[in-house]
């Protein structure tokens, strides 16, 4: 760590508007877990290898999917594949140390004690692609369009900031609405900054086939709207000496493939049409790669382990829809979906059953909540079930026989008290007549093999349930306007959570558009929990409540809780190198990768004979 005299001396020089201001700290790293992995003056990230060459071109695919615009940050058009290698923000993560943020267009950050402002002291170096130097003004200006302009979600997640403002030669900083957010300062990290000379004259808020200009390692290449895109590395990239990205980005031109069917995509890999494919499909991994290539090793299959926390993916119920209103019919359907026969028989025993929203991490709950938990969910008592305070969550089970008439026994019962009755063959509500009637929207034909079995157990119920598979455009306009019953989602955790829980769950984006409150969750409880998980005052009192959180969520029923691997599956054509060691948190490919030539050449040398 650096001595209080040299912190004094780097805000002098850095921030002279605010280095008079008490208690204020300037740091190369922004933390939420303690301290930063990598101290300052570190060289290079540990998953990294500097002698790494460069060259070569690596192909990769979209399936199912489309675009047609190349500006990522607002809600018109479908964005391309790939954009934030164009795009940079004030600071970035790692993959080994993803609750931290280090220097990138910013060099420098300082923090008052009480986190009410956070200022940035830009890279001297920083530059666009067309040479000009990164300003204040451009991340002014780049806060302002894009809460102007942006997809709404911008507008709430830097809702907090009430000044942006230049603060001298190279430094802006930013004024929050609030003391003791301690991830609001990390928030404004992640800001992507826009040329405020390229855009002064454009409309962002309109999608544009246009290339845009960035300050990233690659720039846009051949653009064939709807079809294919690709990446040329910028040979002259300002931050390629950052520890941040020595050693990575080692790709000269990196593209996509679009494709409208996942099956077809598959096949095109297998043929040699691109390099490399994470795949999402446990049948597909354990049926479709045992094919010549991969068997004489030219084709490599491998199962990358992980410590990433898996989040929760599940059927969500859309509460805003009177049919799930109900808790307690959202918890008797939960018991239609027989898990362990699915994962048997069509998984191939590959997933484990999510039993939290922060599963894969210390922050999942577990037992019976603590004494700090119930300290917190006391005052809710009487707006929760009791289970909450009384019970283990435990996702419903069976012995994977596909004999599902125990769980479906209760599910009825459930159902009967709920005041539903079976009429004709037909589950109704006891007072209106109406029947249980719901639809399941789904943007990919994989999913089809996974609802069936569970539409079949609820037809035993009496529910009618049925399936709309729509095409990855109108699925997302869908998703924005909330307009469905059911879906398939999983939402994505930090070891670090904060913010972006009201955007998951908070009742002032039950209606906002673009938000990823997709259940309809709208509850003075969780908003609660939720401020309690965004001023922690330290690690343990973070954990606690979000623990506390993850119990309501599962006990409310917002979604019939699904599965997840601790594995990245990845299969690739052997024509790369990768560094000994992995980060924690992802696979690294395409970043820290880099083309081995003996390796390529070898593989020609198979495929022409």
């Amino acid at each position: 760590m650096k001595t209080a005299l040299f912190l004094l001396v780097s805000m002098l020089t850095c921030f002279p508007a605010v280095a008079a201001e008490q208690g204020a700290k300037t740091v190369h790293a922004l933390s939420l877990t303690g301290e930063p992995k990598y101290e300052d003056g570190f060289t290079q990230v540990d998953y990294a290898n500097v002698n790494a060459p460069k060259g070569g071109h690596v192909r990769m695919a979209v399936a199912p999917g489309t675009f047609d615009s190349l500006n990522p940050y607002i809600v018109k058009g479908t964005s391309a594949s790939g954009m934030s290698l164009v795009y940079e923000t004030l600071m970035d993560s790692p993959f080994d140390d993803i609750s931290a943020e280090y220097g990138l267009i910013a060099d420098r950050a300082t923090v008052p004690n009480d986190q009410s402002w956070v200022a940035f002291s830009l890279n001297p170096k920083a530059r666009w692609h067309d040479g000009v130097p990164i300003t204040p003004e451009d991340v002014v200006f780049s806060f302002e369009t894009i809460i102007a302009h942006g997809s709404p979600r911008y507008q709430f997640y830097y809702r907090n900031v009430v000044k942006a403002e230049v603060v001298g030669e190279r430094s802006v900083r930013f004024t929050f609405d609030q003391a003791g957010n301690r991830e609001l300062p990390q928030i404004m990290g992640q800001l992507p900054i826009l040329p405020k000379h390229f855009w002064k004259d454009r409309d962002f808020g309109q999608p544009s086939l246009d290339k845009p200009l960035g300050s990233g390692p690659y720039r846009v290449g051949e653009v064939k709207p709807g079809r294919s895109l690709s990446m040329e590395r910028v040979t002259d990239y300002w931050g390629a000496d950052l520890p941040l990205r020595r050693g990575q980005y080692n790709f000269d031109e990196i593209s996509w493939e679009y494709y409208r069917d996942n099956q077809i995509a598959l096949e095109a890999l297998k043929a040699g049409e691109y390099d490399f494919r994470m795949e999402s499909s446990s049948k597909d991994w354990a049926t479709e790669y045992d094919f010549p290539a991969r068997k004489r090793g030219d084709f490599v299959t491998e199962e990358i382990a992980h410590s990433r926390p898996t989040g929760m993916q599940g059927f969500v119920f859309n509460t805003r829809q009177a049919v799930f209103k109900d808790v307690n019919v959202r918890k008797a359907l939960s018991y239609a979906f027989d898990f362990e026969w699915t994962n048997k028989t069509l998984f191939y025993g590959q997933y484990t059953r999510t039993q939290s929203y922060f599963s894969n991490s210390a922050l999942a709950s577990s037992g019976l909540p603590s004494e700090a938990e119930l300290a917190l969910l006391e005052p809710f008592r009487d707006q929760l079930p009791a289970a909450v305070f009384t019970e283990e969550f435990q996702a419903p089970a069976t012995n994977g026989d596909g004999h599902n008439r125990t769980n479906l026994r209760k599910a009825a019962m459930l159902l009967r008290q709920a005041g539903w009755r079976i009429q004709n063959g037909v589950l109704v509500n006891s007072d209106t007549g109406a029947p249980l009637k719901f639809e399941i929207l789904l943007v990919s034909p994989a999913f089809e093999r996974i609802v069936g079995p569970m539409i079949d157990n609820l037809k035993i119920l009496g529910v009618q349930a049925s399936i709309r598979l729509v095409d990855a455009a109108q699925y997302e306009a869908r998703l924005e306007a909330k307009e469905y019953d059911m879906i398939v989602y999983s939402w994505g955790q930090s070891q670090s959570p904060g913010n972006e829980q009201r955007n998951y769950w908070g009742s002032e984006t039950m209606d906002a558009p673009g938000s990823r409150n997709f259940a309809g969750i709208s509850s003075p409880v969780t908003d609660e929990l939720i401020n309690k998980i965004i001023f922690a005052e330290d690690r343990a009192s973070l954990v606690t409540a979000t623990h506390a959180l993850d119990r309501v969520l599962l006990h409310m029923h917002y979604v019939i809780p699904q599965h997840h691997t601790r594995t990245f599956r990845v299969g690739y054509w052997n024509r790369f190198s990768r560094p000994e060691i992995m980060p924690a948190f992802h696979h690294g490919f395409p970043y820290s990768w880099w083309l081995d030539a003996g390796k390529d050449a070898q593989l020609s040398g198979n495929k022409e004979q």
